[in-house]
């Protein structure tokens, strides 16, 4: 069964590494609040949606203060982007003018303790090349800055990146870097390596399904529900979200960073607006990220190593660009009611 998967060193010495296997690690569910949208509830309603779903880590995709201000002292964690147009003058400066960036646009609104990442751009590398040189040197001015203020230890620097910087995806053993994105993404592997930090990754199989236009891609494998495994040496995938996933995981290997963790900053399905957007396929497919999230399932390649996990999106987003479906991934109404019967844990 043939599956075509599309899906959209200056820093440290890069010391290539023996693939060793990964500890067990507990599994991390969090949600995308995207703001996109002139009708969203206050952010106070949201605290409450998320506290009452049990949901305590999110991704917020600007600094945006007022937002900042009200999570601060909510216990919950947060993943505060940093948007892809502020990188030149992070990156140009000393890390001094990092610092105070940190410290007026960050720190000044919300307390360090509850900021679990900093995500340095958002696919830069697939939306935004025109930043993509700035990239990692804005990170490691970010990474000194936190250094000075004895904070990089606990706040962790990623950049999140769309599945499409692989050029090879299946089979997931032959998942490989696009070589004209290798001058930026083996500085920031080395980076990730060397700071401990995970490599962020979007993943959307929803897409994958629709632009597969021979149909190698179906919809039952999509949604987890596929009875035909896909045989990749001596690992068996059902389903095209492991499979992407460990195609990253391998691209990683073959350029010595077979230790680096990998979270999935975005993941969802759209509820309307394009073919096989519906509630129920949304409702499965977050249905079954979750199961595996709760059940730290891991992947084939990584089997029992818990994924952190960023399920997209809490609200529709009316004035997103792009597709219909683009404004339709929210998995609650503006109401804080759940579109759908998804359950986040065992309890909710």
């Amino acid at each position: 069964m043939l599956i075509t998967i599309t899906i959209r060193d200056l820093l440290f010495p890069v010391s290539f590494l023996l693939l060793l296997p990964c500890e067990a690690v507990a599994a991390t569910l969090g949600i995308c609040y995207g703001r996109v949208a002139n009708n969203l509830p206050p952010t106070s309603e949201v605290i409450n949606i998320l506290k009452t779903n049990g949901i305590s880590n999110v991704r917020i995709f600007d600094p945006d203060p007022f937002t900042l201000q009200s999570f601060s002292g909510t216990g919950i964690n947060i993943m505060i982007g940093v948007p892809n147009e502020v990188l030149p003058s992070l990156a140009s400066g000393p890390p001094a003018s990092a610092l105070q960036w940190l410290q007026t646009d960050i720190f000044a609104h919300i307390v360090p303790s509850q900021i679990r990442y900093i995500a340095v751009g958002n696919e830069v590398l697939f939306k935004d090349s025109l930043y993509s040189p700035y990239l990692v040197p804005a990170i490691v001015n970010l990474y000194q800055a936190l250094k000075m203020l004895n904070l990089d230890g606990t706040i962790k620097l990623s950049s999140p990146q769309a599945a499409s910087v692989l050029s090879v995806s299946y089979p997931p053993s032959l998942g490989a870097f696009d070589p004209s994105l290798r001058s930026v993404l083996r500085p920031l592997l080395s980076f990730l390596h060397e700071t401990k930090s995970p490599f962020m990754v979007n993943v959307y199989p929803y897409f994958s399904y629709t632009s597969s236009r021979s149909n190698q891609v179906t919809l039952d494998y999509a949604l987890f529900r596929s009875n035909d495994m896909v045989q990749d040496g001596q690992l068996m995938y059902g389903n095209l979200f492991e499979a992407s996933l460990d195609a990253v995981v391998h691209a990683m290997e073959k350029e010595g960073f077979a230790e680096v963790e990998v979270v999935v900053s975005e993941t969802g399905w759209p509820k309307g607006g394009g073919e096989a957007a519906s509630v129920e396929n949304a409702l499965a497919y977050n249905e079954n990220v979750v199961r595996r999230v709760v059940g730290n399932v891991g992947t084939p390649r990584r089997p029992g190593v818990g994924i952190e996990i960023y399920l997209f999106d809490m609200f529709d987003e009316n004035r997103k660009e792009g597709d219909e479906c683009e404004r339709h991934f929210g998995i609650f109404g503006l109401d804080g009611v759940k579109a759908y019967d998804l359950r986040f844990n065992s309890e909710n």
